[in-house]
């Protein structure tokens, strides 16, 4: 009766150490398919700012440096473009004609025009003046209220052959609102 009783014991220590066993391999197995997946994730978010920041790095590291290159750019352009927006601001009071700002962008064209005040009549003759050069608008943002805001993402015509300069697109755009306004000075 005892040796039944200690192969009981045996047996039931022996079943508990198993099953404590297994319940530490599954929690292991669990840690080790957590780790899997946030590495996934983190492999893809990191593909993803890769893409959006047009980087070609291979590395980790190397994307999120290329990231805050991108990142410092940008907010090197945005300080630009206030700078100018406060100039033209201050300059609206002496020069009565909006200012006009064009980027180069990697197929196209950044348009930026500005004015103190509301002008009816000046983005049909912006947009005449961008149909003539035939530049495809692909995005537009317009703001007509107190002041008068231009913004558009214009692409070249890849029918043309011929290439166009910012400073070409600036002019066409600055001499159509140049004939705008002495239009509307004489009505």
């Amino acid at each position: 009766m005892t040796s039944q009783l200690i192969k009981i014991c045996s047996k039931r220590k022996g079943n508990y150490l198993h099953q404590r066993d297994r319940k530490r391999k599954h929690k292991k197995e669990k840690i080790m398919v957590s780790r899997e997946q946030k590495r996934a994730a983190l492999h893809e978010k990191l593909q993803l700012l890769r893409s959006v920041t047009n980087s070609h790095a291979l590395n980790d590291t190397s994307i999120v440096i290329d990231a805050s290159k991108y990142i410092e750019n940008l907010k090197e352009k945005v300080e630009r473009l206030n700078e100018e927006i406060a100039s033209a601001e201050s300059s609206s009071v002496h020069n009565p004609l909006p200012m006009v700002t064009v980027e180069t962008l990697e197929k196209g064209f950044l348009i930026n025009v500005f004015s103190a005040k509301s002008s009816q009549g000046m983005l049909v003759s912006i947009l005449e003046a961008i149909e003539e050069m035939r530049l495809t608008v692909l995005e537009a943002r317009v703001s007509c209220t107190d002041t008068f805001r231009f913004q558009a993402v214009g692409g070249e015509n890849e029918e043309q052959g011929e290439t166009i300069d910012a400073q070409a697109v600036k002019q066409a755009v600055g001499q159509a609102i140049k004939n705008w306004s002495e239009s509307t000075d004489q009505v």
